[in-house]
């Protein structure tokens, strides 16, 4: 299909796109493209992606004499732009509601019911998971047909090496907004992308704000909170599932808890945090998951979880948290479920709720120190894969190997006794006195072999669980990193469309603003998590050589007691 452009469009380098100018005749190859963008070869050979906006078919075109294509005496009328409201109704410029033509961007999912049946047989026969649909958020959108966002969403499509771009406005005198979306990306999916270009918002109560202050040293960090609750693990129950019995240091009344309980929360916080990473949860297990040192073990893990979540001042006091922590009626738990499932300031659009310092100004050096974090969190990811990977090892060998091994060597030492025992002068005193020395070490190989296997594996099995929280929170980092990127690269791209007249300043005042938003943020987290990490390794590998230390110290205790047995020789 031959088709003529009505406007210029300049591509963007990189994405796949072609230049077109007013008059010039383009040949269409596809138009399944999506999104409002066809793929076709301009009138220099070049072939990609253009608005499909911007053209215009040719009917029956006919040749000039300078083998130019005539462009059609009558401009067609512009296609009108529109967007998608929550509901999914398409409204054009006009707030004419209309039928929608694309499918809006994909969301995250608030529910995920994907637990783990072994670990929660009766799933479904449990009151607190029956959702009333009826119900309406505590949060407020102000996001309607008669009240649209400021900027209207342009055609998107996805380019060649994977950058994502979209052009509108301009054309038509309107400010130029540039929304560069790949629907697979976290930045999108989060909302990190609505966020900064100010497409939705929202109604924020003052009791959801988040603050971001300096500290003494000049450093940026979450503001402390007065919520300073801790939470103990303790009893766990059993019957058809595991239920553990948490108690607020504020309170003091406990509420029982399983673990698909602790999934849900995870979900939540996970969905709601966009710049926090949230730790592991223990691994769920389908065998074994009844004995008593598996449990105990997952109460201690558990309990970590618990405490990191009680550390942080932004978490701790999220409304999910404190409901999960306090709530013992059944239809307050229904209720505060359902609020946090559909809770509107998640993702992207938690950035809404953080207050940064006033006259606060990004460093030149920022940019650069968070390029290094990510480098170090992808190092730091691979050495405690690698420390989880010889501790889980290390257990198994204490459990078993180290045990078997020493047990051997007790049966040597013992079979050696029992030939002295077959000695013509077996009853004499001395050899009397070699055969207790000789059944005494091989008692002491048996006790050092099961030495291995007690009190938590000498330090190894805190090691592990440490390890293990750390992979949900290091996993998370990149996305972090994606959202951030994100919003600077939003934040250039729309400094440099100011400069060409693209763009007004004042629209490119709220787009730097709200990018300054994430950048206090991520820094924020980054320091929190560097207080964290120096805090963690420091406790824990304490613990570790405590163990270690106290695991050889017994052995040394025990070969020297076998020692004392063997008198010096003449």
């Amino acid at each position: 299909m031959k088709v003529i452009a009505l406007y210029d469009f300049q591509a963007q380098p990189d994405t796949g796109e072609i230049s077109i100018t007013k008059d010039e005749m383009i040949t269409v190859t596809r138009q399944d493209i999506g999104e409002g963008w066809w793929e076709g070869i301009n009138s220099r050979g070049q072939k990609g992606l253009f608005p499909a906006e911007y053209v215009s078919p040719v009917a029956d075109p006919i040749p000039a004499t300078n083998d130019a294509w005539i462009a059609p005496s009558k401009d067609p009328k512009p296609t009108m732009l529109s967007f998608v409201n929550p509901t999914g109704t398409a409204m054009n410029n006009n707030n004419n509601n209309v039928e929608s033509t694309s499918q809006p961007p994909q969301q995250f999912n608030n529910v995920d019911n994907n637990y783990d049946q072994a670990d929660d047989a009766d799933w479904g026969d449990d009151d607190w998971d029956d959702d009333d649909d009826s119900q309406t958020s505590e949060f407020t959108a102000d996001y309607s047909p008669t009240n649209p966002p400021q900027n209207q969403i342009a055609p998107i499509h996805i380019g060649n090496n994977g950058n994502h771009h979209g052009n509108y406005g301009n054309k038509i005198g309107q400010p130029s907004i540039k929304k560069s979306i790949n629907r697979f990306s976290h930045f999108v999916k989060s909302g990190g992308e609505d966020y900064i270009l100010g497409l939705k918002t929202y109604n924020v109560n003052q009791n959801d704000l988040i603050h971001i202050v300096f500290d003494d040293d000049g450093q940026l960090k979450w503001a402390p909170t007065y919520f300073n609750v801790t939470v103990r693990v303790e009893e766990p129950t059993k019957r058809n599932f595991i239920a553990y019995r948490l108690t607020p240091s504020d309170t003091g009344i406990p509420v029982k808890r399983r673990y698909k309980h602790f999934d849900w929360l995870h979900e939540r916080l996970q969905d709601k945090f966009t710049t926090i990473p949230i730790p592991s949860l223990p691994d769920k297990q389908i065998s074994g998951r009844y004995q008593d040192d598996f449990i105990e073990n997952r109460r201690k893990q558990l309990q970590s979880w618990v405490e990191r979540i009680c550390r942080h001042p932004v978490l701790c006091q999220s409304t999910v948290w404190k409901h999960f922590i306090t709530c013992k009626d059944e239809k307050q738990w229904k209720n505060g479920k359902r609020r946090a499932e559909k809770d509107e300031l998640v993702g992207g659009m938690f950035f809404l709720t953080i207050q940064i310092p006033e006259n606060a100004t990004i460093d030149m050096n920022t940019d650069p120190k968070v390029e290094q974090f990510a480098r170090f969190i992808g190092k730091l990811d691979e050495s405690m894969k690698n420390t989880y990977n010889l501790s889980q090892e290390m257990i198994k060998r204490y459990q078993s190997f180290y045990k078997r091994e020493f047990s051997k060597m007790s049966s040597i030492f013992s079979t050696l006794s029992e030939a002295f025992e077959t000695c013509p002068t077996k009853d004499g005193t001395a050899n009397r006195a070699l055969i207790q020395a000789v059944n005494n070490t091989s008692e002491t190989y048996e006790t050092i072999g099961k030495l291995f296997e007690k009190e938590d594996c000498r330090g190894f099995v805190p090691l592990s669980n440490l390890m293990h929280e750390y992979r949900g929170i290091l996993t998370a980092w990149p996305e972090i990193y994606q959202v951030y990127k994100g919003s600077i690269n939003k934040k250039r791209e729309h400094k440099k469309a100011r400069d060409e007249g693209r763009l007004d300043d004042k629209s490119l005042m709220g787009i730097e603003k709200r990018a300054d938003v994430v950048t206090y943020a991520t820094i924020a987290e980054m320091n929190h998590f560097e207080q964290e990490r120096i805090n963690d390794l420091n406790k824990v590998m304490r613990e570790f050589l405590t163990g270690q230390l106290k695991l050889y110290q017994e052995i040394v205790v025990n070969i020297e007691n076998a020692l004392q047995m063997f008198p010096p020789t003449q």
